[in-house]
Order: structure tokens, then sequence, then C-alpha cells
């Protein structure tokens, strides 16, 4: 995908009122309202294979519920490993989500002073791109710094299924892999950060967790006026 292309993409997208997904900097909500989402996406894309034996995995245990997402280590190796080492490292176990924007994502990954971390002594990492994962509903992605960067904040996209005919079009017109835009216009998403942001992990279950998170109250920062805690994020293998 080309700059041109993602700038198309972006401006597009403004009429939606969406933007990046920066270390909780991002602009404008989503569409908010109830989801209804269907049992499963009938998709041949990597995001919407049932995890396989073997799979790396994270369990995320919060106060709204629990969710399970599949890892892509192959695609995504330096936000798997800064991931899993934090999770098995505890990082994540008692924070709070630090962001949340209904029909949109939902975001969490700094300790209690606002800081983020890597298991590199804080040292972040580039974005990692490639055409087999894409920001669908349910993509675990890794929010960008200013920098460029990578760390331990990370985001749940929490759109809507479907998506506007006017920018499947204009997908299509760019060249986009017809197999990736079916997979959008069926699961929701967002394509104009493809390209932006990491996606390395995608949620197969317990999408009614991370939908009950993105219906909380929030403040004018887009942070839950009643906080949505991690208890716990564990690293385990698909049986």
């Amino acid at each position: 995908m080309s700059v041109k292309y993602k700038l198309d993409l972006a401006a597009l997208a403004l009429a939606a009122a969406l933007g990046g997904c920066a270390f909780g900097q991002g602009g404008a909500s989503g569409q908010g309202g109830a989801v209804s989402r269907p049992e499963a996406v009938a998709s041949a894309e990597l995001q919407f294979t049932r995890p396989a034996s073997g799979d790396t995995v994270a369990v995320f245990d919060t106060s709204a519920g629990v969710f399970r997402a599949v890892l892509f280590p192959e695609e995504a190796p330096q936000a798997c490993a800064n991931f899993i080492g934090l999770a098995q490292a505890g990082y994540y176990n008692g924070l709070t989500v630090s962001r949340v924007e209904a029909g949109f994502v939902v975001q969490a990954g700094r300790d209690a002073s606002g800081a983020a971390t890597t298991i590199w002594n804080g040292n972040g990492y580039p974005p990692e791109y490639t055409d087999r994962l894409h920001h669908y509903s349910g993509a675990l992605c890794a929010a960008m710094s200013e920098r460029g960067e990578g760390a331990s904040v990370f985001y749940v996209m929490q759109t809507a299924p479907g998506m506007e005919q006017e920018l499947l079009d204009q997908m299509a017109a760019q060249g986009w892999r017809q197999e990736v835009i079916d997979a959008y216009a069926a699961a929701g998403g967002a394509p104009y950060l493809d390209y932006t942001d990491t996606v390395f992990g995608q949620v197969y279950e317990g999408m009614a967790a991370v939908d009950a998170i993105g219906a909380v109250g929030v403040d004018e920062n887009q942070a839950p006026v009643e906080p949505v805690t991690i208890h716990s994020v564990t690293i385990e293998t698909y049986p």
C-alpha cells in the first residue's frame, strides 16, 4: 500500500472523524452505540482462522470480563516479544484501561504514572507492517509513540461489523486485495490505520467483554469515569 493510497484513505476517513492511535493521544470518537456481532467472520484471512494447537494466546482477565487473543509472532516478532515479556513479568496486572472511544478502540498499557515501557529497558521498537495483518475489528495492536515507536501501550479495535461502501469502493480502486476488502466489509475496522501501527494479535473469544469496555462512560480525555481494571494478562499455548 503506497503512501498516496494511505493519505487518500485517511482523507476519506475524516468524514467518520477517526484518526491515528498514538499513545492515548488519538483524536475523535467512533460511532458508539450497541454492537451486534456475527458468531464468526467467514474469511480465510489469517486473523479469522481459529487458533491452531500450539499457537500463543493472551488471556485478558478484566473487570468487564475475559477476552482471548491469538498472537502472531512470525508476522510481528518485536511487538509479540515485548508484549509477551511484559505480560509474563506481570506488568499489565492491575493496570487500568486508559482510553475508550466507543465504536473505535479501547486502550491500555500505561503504568500508574502514565508512562510506557518495554522489555528493552524502555527502548521502543519500530512498527512492523505486513499485508497478512490488518486493523479489523478485534485486532490487538501496538500503539506508536510520537517518535513512531512501540512500547507497552496496546489497543483493541472495537468497531462495529460492516463498513461504508464508499470506503470499500476506494480500497478496490486503489488495488487492495479483494480478500482484505471482503474481510473489512464483514468484520468492520479501520483500514486507514493499516501501515501506521502494528497489528500483532486478534481477539477470537470474548469480544463481548471488549464491547462492554467500549460502552463505559468516559471523561473529556476519553478515560473511563469508573476504572476498568486489567486483573491479569496471561500467556498460554492453545490446546
